[in-house]
């Protein structure tokens, strides 16, 4: 289902395009969707339109091909489903079962590399699979790609390699932690594993050198064997900066556990900082590039108490899902290492952010608060923030007290027209008090403007 936003697409610089999964905390077995956030930073206009897709699940990340209009939403459901990025009408989708099954239902392609306007490399089960979107039922078999469940896969600036994360493998039980990354190099088609301290499910390329950029993520498993069914864990956390070339880690940073850095989604690189969102900690995190040390919290979204107590069924269905996760008397240090992670919060937060192409504004998506936010960057002052609609708008047979979040995941920026800048380099703010949007309505009816959400803190 889709809500039309009410002014012109044309009339926007930014769309902002975010993975859906539905309500709850495990994405991983929710639903399969894509909101496409518009926003103009000149008058601070947005607008949105929000699509699900009947019969596939687990949609997890975009990705963008802005040349022919395409966008890939990736998943955890073995299907492969290309959208028009405009309109987010499906344009194709294919069983990646009729290729090769999994080992888990935890592994689907949730990630790519484009190599053309229509095609791009995904991972199918042990290999990696070379697709054309206007023929996605032929592929060609590539080789294998020697991970224990491949995950982020990232091209480097050369185009030389191919380098991908990977999660902890359940059918593996105890064995089952991954702790590595793979490179490809397409050159003399080998693959080379380079063994980490810690697995690293998402990763960066370096935009101008064949560098790779790893963060941490760092879950348990539930009764020391269940790698589907994980907890969070409260241990340190790692960055990598990588040498494709060599496959050898160039630099490392760690955090001690305290630090607000756990459970990661969109990794990204500025101009001066390895940034990454936190959906467990509720941050953005920035480490400097120059001295791989120091580093920062660019953004803080966590939410007070009063902000949980404004969410409550949010706050029930995060309690109820994290239940349902595992056995809480034999696996209660992970429950507590959760409320660690999550200093003390009953909601997750930020599993999406981009950073447009000048640096200027940060873009985030909070799945907790069910919110998107703008921010001027490096400043992380905050332009806007917008509660987005409920999950019940497009689901009309879920019930009114159930988790009403649309289940924002991994997400991708388009530029769609220039944007003039000041002479300090940012973009104009808009009037205060003199800002326009448009919230959703039901298909086919005009939805009202009102004016957006503008607070100090996007989360109190």
């Amino acid at each position: 289902m889709v809500s039309e936003p009410t002014a012109a697409v044309a009339s926007f610089a930014y769309d902002f395009h975010v993975a859906l999964d539905g309500s709850g905390i495990n994405g991983l077995e929710g639903m399969a969707g894509v909101c496409c956030f518009r926003y103009d930073p000149v008058s601070n206009a947005y607008a949105w339109k929000i699509r699900y897709f009947d019969g596939v699940g687990a949609g997890h990340a975009v990705a963008v091909q802005p040349e022919t209009g395409l966008g890939f939403l990736g998943n955890a459901g073995q299907h492969l489903l290309l959208y028009d990025l405009r309109t987010l009408d499906e344009v194709a989708r294919q069983s990646t079962l009729a290729f090769e099954c999994p080992r888990t239902s935890l592994q689907g392609s949730t990630h790519l590399v484009w190599t053309g306007p229509r095609q791009f490399i995904a991972a199918v089960g042990e290999h990696f699979v070379a697709f054309d979107a206007d023929r996605l039922a032929a592929p060609e078999q590539l080789r294998k790609h020697g991970v224990k469940l491949p995950h982020a896969i990232k091209r480097s600036a050369s185009g030389r390699y191919i380098a991908y994360g990977s999660m902890d493998q359940p059918a593996d039980g105890k064995a089952g932690e991954a702790r590595h990354i793979g490179i490809w190099d397409r050159e003399t088609d080998t693959v080379r594993i380079v063994d980490l301290p810690a697995t690293c499910w998402h990763i960066v390329a370096h935009p101008t050198e064949d560098l790779l950029y790893a963060v941490s993520f760092r879950v348990a498993p539930q009764d020391g064997d269940d790698w589907h069914e994980w907890g969070m864990a409260w241990l340190k956390q790692y960055a990598f900066e990588i040498d494709l070339a060599t496959a050898r880690v160039r630099r490392h940073w760690v955090a001690g556990r305290d630090i607000p850095a756990h459970i990661n989604s969109d990794v990204i690189l500025s101009d001066s900082e390895l940034l990454f969102c936190t959906g467990g900690s509720q941050t953005v995190i920035g480490i400097s590039l120059k001295d791989f040390a120091s580093w920062r919290i660019v953004i803080d979204e966590r939410p007070g108490l009063a902000g949980q107590i404004r969410h409550p069924r949010e706050v029930a269905a995060t309690v109820g899902g994290t239940l349902a996760r595992g056995n809480i008397f034999t696996n209660s240090r992970h429950f507590v290492g959760a409320l660690m992670i999550s200093r003390g919060t009953l909601l997750d937060s930020i599993y999406g952010c981009a950073l447009s192409a000048d640096g200027k504004l940060l873009f985030t998506a909070n799945r907790g608060l069910n919110r998107i936010s703008v921010y001027d960057y490096p400043s992380g002052e905050l332009r806007l923030s917008v509660d987005m609609p409920p999950i019940q708008d497009y689901f009309p047979w879920m019930a009114a007290s159930a988790d009403p979040r649309l289940g924002f995941h991994h997400a991708a920026l388009v530029e769609t027209k220039p944007v003039v800048v000041k002479s300090d380099g940012r973009p104009p703010r808009p009037p205060r008090g003199n800002s326009t949007g448009s919230s959703p309505s039901p298909p086919l009816e005009p939805a009202p403007s009102r004016v957006p959400r503008r607070v100090p803190r996007p989360n109190r």
